[in-house]
């Protein structure tokens, strides 16, 4: 008996064995800490190990954060970014040696750990042009062909899911039906789905589901529509709460079962925190609806540009939907320019978000476009954003932004099927967040986006081990 209690100990509390007296046995434990400083321009630097000690009752003077291995949250599915057009069409003007670095930096067993892949059905502003699968007022769907993402973005694909592995997991987004479709009979600025092509336009997800497993990429899932609110000057379709959810229910969920496809990942809402627990409320209000949703989407651009992103609408649509997972589906920084792809601000917006994200409930993060080029595209209406790695295709050169070190202290040390822990901060300027990997190891994420260095203690059960957090930097802690 007693052996089988140490064994359990030795993967942590993961099993509700009693925390406390497990560290009050294990002074002198140690932990590895990764950090990532913009003041000394280290990069997902070694700097050794910490060591926990007896602390007893924190006072208030003492900057901490509280781990508490006993409250277990939820599942991480995973983590990734979107191959888009763009993507795809950057990565393939770049050099072999480049193309393969760049699979590495991603999804390599020396890489960021990257097993969520993202893409577009039919074309979105991260396309070189536009274009859908089928060609006009083809209802019977009989010349659909996606022989236009064989050329660049189906063979990345194939070369993320090589690199993966069994962890691969894959979903796409609509950004607009074709426009004969549509009420404004565009690709572009909105326009919503007609009637009497809500099931035409069903039988195409199946359509394009079975084209790409043909060719050995399976789905995992999907959302219904890309920023259903957004009337954009790109690819966009309207779909208010109802709509989505009449569509989803009457045509989209019974097509996908008859299909065989039950098992397929359906999310809602793809759109900012700002309209998430409205949309969810109302879509999912009807239980016919429901039971074909297994999961909510979000972005974060309704204040992305500040710190005050509206964290609190994730938590209380957790709360309403255990059933349901979350899903950050898309985020980036707009406004390309190149002169400032070494800016740790960039980082900062993505442990900002990431770590509140986490926090709040979230299981699945997806960033958006993995690779861009020189001009922050290519962009087919001059929607020019950042990604965390630029490829200059003119030079060959490889450029990693804050963005891809800030989102790699999360994504290389925490694994699909991690639990979240019980976490705290008792300093503003010190974002954190836990999780236990499935054998045992526990791994914290500590950001500081202030101007001042703040010595930190990280608690657990009475213990604790003092770290450094200079300013405007970020560390993983390992245990």
């Amino acid at each position: 008996m007693k052996k089988l209690i140490v064994s359990c100990f030795t993967v942590g509390v993961f099993l509700n064995i009693n925390a406390q007296n497990y560290w009050k046995k294990n002074e002198g434990k140690t932990a590895k800490v990764i950090l990532t400083s913009s003041k000394t321009n280290e990069k997902m630097a070694d700097k050794g190990t910490v060591k926990f000690e007896n602390f007893g009752q924190p006072k208030e003077t003492d900057a901490c954060i509280f781990v508490d291995p006993d409250f277990k949250y939820q599942k991480l599915i995973g983590i990734g970014g979107a191959i888009t057009d763009a993507s795809a069409e950057t990565f393939y003007k770049m050099p072999k040696d480049k193309q393969k670095e760049i699979l590495e930096a991603y999804f390599g067993k020396n890489g960021l750990g990257y097993t969520v892949v993202r893409t577009n059905m039919n074309s979105c502003d991260f396309s070189s042009d536009s274009y859908t699968y089928v060609e006009d007022n083809d209802t019977a769907l009989k010349t659909f062909n996606i022989a236009h993402d064989e050329k660049y973005k189906i063979p990345m694909i194939k070369e993320a899911q090589k690199a993966i592995g069994k962890d691969f997991t894959f979903y796409f987004s609509p950004w607009s039906p074709p426009a004969w479709m549509k009420s404004n009979k565009s690709l572009f600025k909105g326009g919503r789905l007609e009637n009497q092509y809500y099931q035409t336009w069903a039988d195409y997800y199946i359509k394009f589901i079975k084209e790409y497993e043909k060719r050995g990429i399976n789905i995992w899932g999907l959302t219904v529509q890309n920023e259903p609110m957004a009337t954009q000057t790109w690819e966009s379709c309207i779909y208010s709460a109802e709509e989505e959810g009449e569509f989803l229910k009457n045509n989209l969920g019974p097509t996908l079962w008859k299909n065989g496809y039950k098992d397929k990942k359906v999310m809602i809402w793809d759109h900012n925190r700002d309209l998430i627990y409205q949309r969810a409320t109302t879509t999912l209000s009807d239980p016919e609806t429901s039971k074909y949703a297994h999961g909510i989407g979000y972005h974060w651009y309704e204040t992305w540009n500040n710190k005050t992103q509206l964290f609190d609408n994730l938590s209380e649509t957790q709360r309403a939907f255990p059933d349901k997972f979350l899903a950050f589906t898309e985020g980036c920084k707009e406004q390309f320019k190149m002169s400032g792809i070494y800016d740790v601000s960039l980082g900062e917006l993505y442990g900002r978000n990431m770590l509140n994200d986490f926090n709040k409930g979230t299981a699945l993060w997806t960033d958006w476009n993995v690779l861009l080029d020189e001009t922050g595209g290519p962009n087919h209406v001059g929607n020019f954003c950042f990604a965390p790695i630029i490829a200059d295709t003119k030079t060959g050169e490889v450029h990693y932004t804050y963005e891809y070190y800030y989102v790699g202290h999360v994504s290389k040390f925490i694994k699909p099927n991690a639990r979240r822990i019980g976490n705290s901060s008792n300093r503003a300027a010190l974002t954190s967040t836990t999780f236990m990997n499935e054998n045992g190891q526990l791994v914290t994420v500590i950001m500081n986006d202030s101007e001042n260095d703040i010595e930190t203690n990280l608690w657990i059960e009475g213990m604790a081990a003092k770290l450094s957090a200079p300013a405007h930097s970020i560390q993983t802690v390992i245990l």
